[in-house]
């Protein structure tokens, strides 16, 4: 699999595009110039409200609603860590946290109340970005990620990834870990652990634990001025490569030389071999242009989304869950029988579905209304073609097989904000007062649709009747976009103008003069 990450610096934006075959998997934006409130960011910060009946607290950190902590969320080590905290904010000198000595570990069914106070200074973590009207939500078992392992101080544990199978490897990897873990450290080794010699675990180990000691002192400095971010995530840019990089990805290209030059050294830092898959790109056409990426945006985040031969998806959001609705559309003219034709459509679908998810990061609740089936059969077999789809899906996920009603289940992690990207285009023609649905997709769908004519409907002359806009831009050039099409399609295909039309209206006509219905 061809794997590339395209990266797009416009103004006060990043915005980060991960390709899987040229095929639009992930995107991520970032505003640089907003406060954002990013998982793995530590905060030192006052508790402002206590909600027995929740057995949380609400923390403020400068957002307008405030951050969510449970009790179960606190860690077992939170008494070690309050009190550590209490002492360096009360003592003159910065205590040694190696030779710190740890409390027991609080009651797993205890109350909140018991062991935390109004106004009292607490270290906390963002688990989950804020998300529609609620604040960040908190927890405060620390950790602290780098590429090969996770830092958890007041922790003594070595925990290995199930992803890494080979139990010699475990072992191997238990011993190198304990033997240069500092006391009152744990550890969560990461898959990309597995073949690392023990100079690149006890290189990263130090660099963490030295992460940490710098947030302690911090902790000191800002005590009498709360919320304050003491630890900050990495960037979003080098967050990804940490979390995603391996040897398979061919190519990383970016358009902004200060940040290519970010990401040639750190992927110099953990795999030297691959520093020249890292690009700059200064050429004419914009980055996104160039590598597909726009397109693929302007098709992949409205409402309908397109699946193959007429078949397609309709995403809805409600309060509670995400709705996806798979059509067949109007071509269903084909040798095979309904239950054939019904599966195909939704195997394809499921693919476009594991994609969606993933690209826009829907979370929580996902229902999908396939087709109807009534092969016991076939609904196994899509059920395996989404669950192998989604296995790339780096966020947790449970899928439940088909309900008797066609129904799927999906319940998906949710860490952040639902991707959101508003595809329309203001109308040419509408005095600033319409929008139309994005005109690149257009070309896309003449080709479909001229295919679906030609191969399904065996209809060999076809004229496209279309605003004369449209018609120039399909017919100008000696290698124009129609003779693309007389070449893959066929040669009967034919353009006509018609001043009438709106900008995007269009009808396909036989060599009768009759509309085509697809």
């Amino acid at each position: 699999m061809n794997k590339e990450i395209i990266i797009r610096a416009q103004d006060n934006d990043i915005d980060i595009a991960l390709l899987e075959d040229s095929l639009l998997v992930e995107f991520i934006t970032n505003k640089t110039n907003t406060a954002q409130f990013l998982v793995g960011d530590i905060y030192l910060a006052k508790v402002k409200k206590i909600i027995p009946g929740l057995n949380a607290v609400f923390v403020d950190l400068g957002y307008e609603k405030d951050a969510f902590l449970h009790y179960h969320d606190l860690g077992p080590h939170f008494s070690s860590l309050n009190t550590f905290i209490q002492q360096i904010i009360q003592s003159k000198q910065i205590p040694t946290f190696s030779s710190f000595k740890q409390l027991p570990e609080i009651d797993k069914n205890g109350t909140i109340h018991d062991i935390i106070q109004p106004g009292q200074h607490i270290l906390v973590q963002i688990a989950k970005e804020p998300i529609s009207t609620k604040g960040p939500r908190l927890n405060s078992e620390i950790s602290i990620a780098g590429r090969n392992i996770v830092l958890m101080p007041f922790s003594n544990k070595i925990s290995i990834s199930q992803k890494i199978e080979s139990n010699e490897e475990k072992n191997r990897l238990k011993k190198i870990l304990r033997s240069v873990v500092p006391q009152n450290y744990g550890v969560i080794v990461r898959t990309a652990a597995a073949g690392q010699d023990v100079a690149e675990l006890e290189q990263e180990v130090n660099a963490l634990v030295q992460k940490w000691e710098q947030t302690i002192k911090k902790i000191k400095k800002y005590k009498n001025n709360t919320p304050h971010l003491v630890m900050s995530e990495m960037n979003k840019v080098s967050a990804l490569l940490r979390d995603i990089f391996n040897p398979d990805f061919n190519n990383i290209i970016v358009n902004n030389k200060e940040i290519y030059e970010e990401i040639r050294e750190y992927i110099l830092s953990i795999s030297p071999d691959k520093e020249k898959i890292v690009k700059y790109y200064n050429a004419g056409p914009p980055i996104f242009e160039q590598f597909g990426v726009e397109r693929q945006i302007k098709s992949s985040f409205g409402t309908t989304v397109p699946v193959k031969n007429g078949a397609y998806l309709i995403i809805e959001k409600t309060e509670a869950l995400h709705v996806i609705d798979v059509n067949s559309g109007n071509r269903t003219k084909s040798d095979k029988d309904q239950e054939t034709n019904a599966y195909d459509v939704n195997a394809a679908a499921a693919l476009e579905i594991a994609r969606q998810i993933r690209l826009r990061d829907l979370g929580g609740i996902v229902i999908v209304d396939f087709i109807d089936m009534k092969s016991n059969e076939n609904k196994q077999k899509l059920y395996e073609v989404l669950r192998d789809a989604m296995l790339r899906d780096r966020a947790k996920h449970n899928i439940l097989p088909l309900s008797k009603f066609g129904l799927m289940q999906i319940t998906r992690q949710r860490v952040k904000p639902e991707l959101k990207i508003n595809t329309n285009e203001q109308c040419p023609f509408c005095n600033g007062s319409g929008h139309i649905s994005p005109s690149i997709n257009i070309l896309y769908t003449f080709e479909s649709d001229l295919k679906h004519i030609y191969k399904v409907l065996k209809i060999k002359h076809v004229t496209l009747r279309l605003h004369p806009i449209l018609a120039g831009y399909i017919t100008k050039g000696l290698f124009s976009i129609l003779l693309r099409w007389k070449f893959q399609i066929g040669f009967g295909i034919h353009v006509q103008t018609a001043s009438n039309m709106n900008y995007l209206e269009y009808e396909y006509i036989d060599k009768n003069n009759n509309i085509i219905i697809l």
